[in-house]
């Protein structure tokens, strides 16, 4: 069983080898009782459209065979494959020169062809490696690009439909057509667009906005506060952690919550109701009871909303969501 893209040329060796197995499948496919016999066929038959019509029967065997023998082409994309019929079917020439040699002027006798379909699994597997590109895992794809999220071409995937390819070729073998056969790949998405983490948060300190994406359309905005100049909010890729409804908040080792104490959910919590803890240490997006630092650089790092915006966002973002804060 071998393929080769269109225009391969081989070792001598190797076309002496694909000679030799030709040569002697030819032997072997007239070498039955009805193409031994020195017998001309009725006028105007023909065998699977091949014309043999006044042939003796090895003069008709063998025009049937090369018929047969011609290379299927498989037209991927932009590549094409020959595969050799020879190596994926076995043709019963013998049997349709029985029935050639009983027909009326003028008939067309069928050839019935047994498809080996192990050979035919392992050819197209074959071509699904050489035109099948897997998508680039996890969120790496997703990069930003004025702003925003974006993949790039490269990260999508190609995939081909292996059992529509066989059944093809199968059909193509039995029914003896030798006309190229065209396919394409399907395009995969990166699985930064299609798990259940696909949404996108982007962070602009500069505008103190916080944008969510649905992949890369934009799904919702809202106005936020984030760090003051002495403790600003971090910039980078991060992602969620943790979420925490009705948290408790714990004064962080820092100077400006020296001598607090632990506050507990309620009314006047810090965090509000809602904290999405992020990568970045101590540093989360969450509720606030002071409105009135939302878009102001007001916080001690984290990125402040409006307790029901944070409700919100905390009801379709899951852990593992990409953070980009610019």
């Amino acid at each position: 069983m071998t393929f080769q893209p269109a225009g391969y040329t081989g070792s001598t060796l190797r076309r002496g080898f694909f000679s030799a197995v030709v040569v002697g499948m030819l032997g072997f496919a007239i070498a039955g009782p009805a193409a031994a016999v020195q017998r001309p066929l009725p006028p105007r038959v023909h065998v699977a459209g091949v014309r043999v019509g006044g042939l003796q029967t090895p003069v008709a065997a063998r025009a049937v065979l090369r018929a047969f023998a011609r290379p299927l082409r498989v037209v991927v994309d932009k590549r094409t494959f020959a595969l050799q019929p020879m190596r994926l079917a076995t043709p019963s020439i013998d049997g349709a020169l029985r029935h050639a040699l009983a027909s009326r002027p003028g008939e067309n006798v069928r050839l019935v062809v047994s498809v080996h379909g192990d050979a035919v699994r392992q050819v197209v597997d074959r071509i699904s490696q050489k035109v099948d590109h897997h998508a680039a895992k996890g969120d790496l794809a997703l990069t930003l690009r004025n702003g925003k999220p974006y993949i790039a071409p490269r990260a999508f995937g190609r995939k081909l439909d292996t059992v529509n390819l066989v059944r093809h070729i199968v059909h193509a073998l039995t029914v003896n057509t030798r006309l190229p056969m065209r396919f394409s790949t399907t395009t995969v998405e990166p699985r930064a667009l299609t798990a259940a983490s696909s949404r996108v948060i982007v962070i602009d300190r500069g505008r103190n906005v916080l944008s969510l994406y649905n992949g890369t359309e934009l799904w919702q905005q809202f106005h936020v506060a984030t760090g003051q100049a002495a403790y600003p909010t971090p910039a980078g890729r991060f992602h969620i952690i943790v979420k925490w409804e009705n948290p408790w908040w714990y004064p962080p080792a820092s100077p400006w919550a020296a001598g607090e104490s632990p506050v507990p959910p309620g009314p006047g919590n810090p965090l509000g109701t809602r904290w999405m803890g992020i990568s970045a240490p101590g540093v989360g997006i969450h509720g606030t009871p002071e409105p009135q630092s939302i878009g102001y650089s007001e916080s001690h790092g984290c990125i402040r909303m409006l307790i029901p915006q944070a409700e919100w966002l905390f009801n379709h973002v899951d852990i593992g969501t990409t953070v980009f804060i610019v």
